[in-house]
């Protein structure tokens, strides 16, 4: 059994990268379409297309991840390799160059498309490792639950920076002479500064993951050399069932997750108003409390109903729960309202998120009793890829209409169209997104019982080894 210093450790890693791809997922939309100044059309087109380029990445490091072999395992090492990478190029993902339009439209695609091979290059092997530090089920869950404990914990302390932000900022008057509102009023360079506290915590907490955590499991593979052969590999992908439904119902979670977080600078700044007590960064961080005491729950639900079940009936809560904040009305009771909704959503949100990383543990051990080989880092490479899938499309779209809408950061009260549309991102829009993720789910044949079975006839096979 592992060490609770190695769950710790292992939930570090998470802390890192979580409290990045928050502010990605919530405030890169605002940050591109009112600080950066790109057009929304211009940022959506950007966010939509390099997720094409990791589309190749992705599997390309799950392959490159399960051919490491060094004295530290196959998939531990990259989070010290990646950790320094990852901080400079996040810091410079949020800086604002001088420039022309188009040197500036250049900047930000080259400096995002780095910053997703950084963040493949780390989350693809840091996701696969949970398939190599235990053998058992349960304890996949433990880790997975330590995981998104952690991952809570980085995005409340990432969303409570922002908070303390906005909270300096509002009121004050910008450089450009105009009163702040929100974070999209404010100076570039602050930008730059904030984004550059949290990156240096995540080069800490990578490198702590690193040291604190091992891989205890050889996964049992046919004799193929190092590795085995990569054709053979992804075809046994494409062939696996189970990994295309988990993958579309993590894919349409976290596109209801990356369009409801990304809409709320929005609604706030333009629904809600300025406020100082109730802003975004505070609401979003109100959130991740709720995420954190509902990852508390995970394990033991997904014992009594199964990791299936329980993620399907926590996804039902998400869309019943985001489609009543469309009929919340535009005074303090509303806001009060929201609060409450955020927290129940933020609850159900929390139950979810470990089981998908744990049945994604599943998957692999399913390829490995199907096919030989687990071929765990590719396997898990799906599950940062349907991250960055479910964010891109949720930012693409989240763009997309408001451009469509007539969104212009320049008015100072947008119409009632765009009003209305904005309050759509917060309710309908995330509310079909889990509604699809619980169908796909439906479908997912890799119940409790299955999952017992296998485990139990990969125990013999391993022990024959």
């Amino acid at each position: 059994m592992a060490s609770l210093k190695e769950k710790i450790g292992y939930g570090f890693g998470d802390f890192a990268s979580s409290m990045f791809w928050k502010i990605f997922s919530y405030y890169l939309p605002i940050f591109y379409s009112d600080v950066f100044g790109l057009r929304p059309v211009h940022a959506a087109t950007l966010l939509l297309v390099t997720k094409l380029y990791d589309a190749i990445s992705d599997p390309v490091m799950g392959i490159i991840a399960d051919r490491t072999r060094t004295k530290w395992g196959k998939y531990r090492p990259y989070l010290l390799w990646m950790a320094i990478p990852f901080a400079v190029i996040g810091i410079l993902s949020f800086y604002v160059p001088g420039g022309s339009y188009a040197f500036k439209h250049v900047y930000a695609y080259v400096m995002y498309i780095l910053m997703m091979t950084v963040y493949t290059a780390v989350n693809v092997p840091y996701g696969a490792m949970l398939g190599v530090v235990t053998d058992d089920s349960r304890e996949k869950s433990v880790f997975s639950s330590f995981r998104m404990f952690f991952a809570y914990i980085g995005s409340f302390v990432a969303m409570g920076i922002f908070w303390l932000f906005e909270r300096s900022i509002i009121g004050e008057t910008n450089s450009a002479g105009k009163v702040m509102k929100g974070v999209g009023d404010a100076d570039p360079m602050s930008w730059t500064l904030v984004v550059s506290i949290v990156a240096v915590l995540c080069a800490i907490l990578f490198i702590l993951s690193f040291l604190m955590t091992k891989e205890h499991v050889k996964p049992e593979k046919k004799a193929r050399g190092s590795g085995g052969s990569i054709l053979r590999d992804l075809k046994a992908l494409v062939s696996n069932g189970p990994w295309w439904l988990l993958l579309g119902a993590a894919v349409s979670q976290l596109l209801c997750g990356s369009i409801r977080g990304g809409a709320a600078a929005y609604y706030f700044a333009n629904i809600i108003g300025a406020n100082i007590f109730i802003t975004c960064a505070l609401y979003l961080t109100i959130g991740e409390i709720g995420q954190m005491i509902g990852v508390t729950f995970a394990v033991g639900l997904s014992e009594r109903f199964g990791k299936r079940n329980t993620f399907m009936g926590a996804m039902v809560l998400v869309a019943v729960l985001s489609t009543c904040i469309a009929f919340l009305p535009a005074s303090n009771a509303g806001v009060y309202g929201l609060l409450l909704l955020q927290i129940l959503i933020s609850l159900a949100f929390g139950i979810a998120a470990p089981l998908v990383w744990s049945m994604y543990a599943d998957v692999a051990d399913y390829s490995e009793l199907k096919n030989g080989n687990a071929s765990t880092g590719l396997i898990f490479s799906s599950s940062s890829m349907a991250q960055k899938f479910g964010g891109a499309i949720g930012g693409f779209l989240l763009l997309s209409i408001m451009g469509a809408a007539g969104y212009d950061s320049a008015l100072e009260v947008q119409s009632a169209g765009t009003l209305t549309v904005i309050k759509a991102m917060m309710s309908w829009i995330p509310a079909i997104g889990a509604a699809l993720s619980v169908a796909l789910l439906s479908f997912y044949p890799l119940t409790s019982g299955r999952v017992r079975e296998i485990q139990q006839e990969l125990k013999v096979k391993r022990e024959e080894k």
